[in-house]
């Protein structure tokens, strides 16, 4: 049987002297920009100006950027105290998503309060197209050959190749693996086809579930995928991405149940759920 090969062709696009173009970076920007593009269709329905939107956008890109790896540097100090000089260097992959939504949530929530938007129905925004981000931005990890799983069969229908320099020790004669990147980005555009162009104008009328509800669905896909990648990081035996995600999926249910017993009580208006 035919199978599905992946195999990077370099994380370098191309170079000028010492300047170098890396396909992480630009995965992460095309994520962003085309994300940015469905984000200002649902943004035009609350009639928020498309150039303030923009700036919005653009605040909470780099503050969860700049979240992303500080949450990663940090999980990771033991191995950025010896190279200090790595902390910064983004390009080479390390970007957590957990502290990505932490940082642009934050910057996100000042931004709104400065400038009276709202927050909730802007995170609504973000919950439908960050996962379309995602799904892009994650193609950055098999530029890089990193974010793969478990060795499995030359015969395996797929699988994705990586160079003996990407292997651990103790795989280094294993060539093929699983190609969880491909999984988690089929995973978040599934929840973005699912979150835009269904649920969204369905949970318009109830501020904040749309993001919930992405939450709870990235969480689910992440418990199941993490197990299967070799480079989680491990504390006391356990993978940080799938405690963080376990704990992420709680309160996520907790605050969607607490929305819905919420909107029983006081059932929004139905004009507010036409678009």
């Amino acid at each position: 049987m035919p199978s599905i090969i992946f195999q990077s062709p370099g994380a370098v696009l191309f170079s000028l002297g010492t300047f170098t173009v890396r396909w992480y970076g630009i995965m992460i920007a095309i994520g962003f920009l085309i994300a940015l593009h469905f984000g200002q269709r649902l943004a035009s329905k609350y009639k928020i100006a498309e150039e303030q939107f923009l700036n919005l956008c653009l605040v909470t890109f780099i503050s969860g950027v700049l979240g992303a790896r500080l949450y990663f540097v940090f999980l990771n100090w033991h191995i950025f105290a010896l190279r200090p000089q790595d902390i910064l260097a983004t390009w080479q992959g390390g970007l957590s998503i957990h502290g990505g939504i932490v940082g642009g949530l934050i910057a996100g929530f000042i931004f709104c309060s400065v400038y009276k938007l709202p927050f909730l129905a802007l995170s609504d925004i973000w919950g439908a197209t960050l996962p379309l981000g995602q799904a892009i931005g994650r193609w950055g990890n098999f530029f890089n050959s990193e974010a793969y799983g478990h060795p499995v069969a030359t015969d395996a229908f797929l699988k994705v190749y990586i160079p003996i320099a990407e292997r651990p020790m103790p795989y280094i004669h294993d060539s093929f693996f699983q190609p969880t990147f491909f999984y988690e980005s089929v995973w978040d555009f599934s929840i973005f086809l699912l979150l835009y162009f269904y649920l969204f104008k369905k949970l318009r009328a109830y501020p904040g579930t749309t993001f919930l509800v992405y939450l709870i669905a990235y969480s689910i896909g992440r418990l199941i995928i993490e197990p299967m990648r070799l480079d989680s990081i491990m504390f006391h035996g356990m993978a940080v991405p799938s405690l963080v995600s376990a704990i992420t999926l709680l309160l996520s249910c907790l605050g969607l149940m607490y929305i819905i017993l919420t909107c029983r009580e006081n059932p929004p208006n139905k004009q507010n759920n036409k678009s």
